[in-house]
């Protein structure tokens, strides 16, 4: 599946709810079938720094494409990074790096966080792209 095609079912995904209550909870229900980081790699390198709360990512490459594995101390923090994870995952890193992240504003998501969590959201997607382009830096 492309990182479009799954944006645009987050979207849809999203839309279904009525309310940022339902959405927070549908985050949180997200957050909770997220790949979770093997414990060896919960470590200073793997925080994201910018985030008020402790995110923690893992990337390799499987078959040429990123996986990434994520952990986080805060469960709407959490569900944030499921997201990112659902559409960044199993793909190829200069996907990854071309991809725009309009559907984060498509479906409310910036405008309903704080602004520290709002920054971290920011650091979350910079941190994700760069481990693709380390990657994509191997592969030429």
């Amino acid at each position: 599946m492309t990182i479009k095609a799954i944006q645009e079912d987050l979207i849809d995904e999203f839309s279904m709810f009525e309310d940022w209550e339902e959405r927070y909870q549908y985050m949180i229900d997200l957050g909770k079938t997220l790949p979770l980081i093997d414990e060896q790699y919960k470590t200073q390198d793997n925080i994201i720094k910018g985030c008020q709360s402790k995110v923690w990512v893992h990337a390799e490459m499987k078959d040429d494409k990123v996986v990434f594995t994520a952990d986080s101390d805060a469960i709407i923090t959490k569900g944030i990074i499921a997201i990112l994870i659902r559409v960044f995952s199993n793909q190829e890193p200069k996907d990854i790096i071309a991809a725009d992240t309009d559907f984060i504003d498509a479906i409310g998501l910036k405008e309903h966080l704080s602004p520290t969590r709002a920054n971290g959201l920011v650091s979350m997607i910079k941190q994700l792209k760069m481990y693709a382009i380390a990657y994509q830096t191997q592969l030429n």
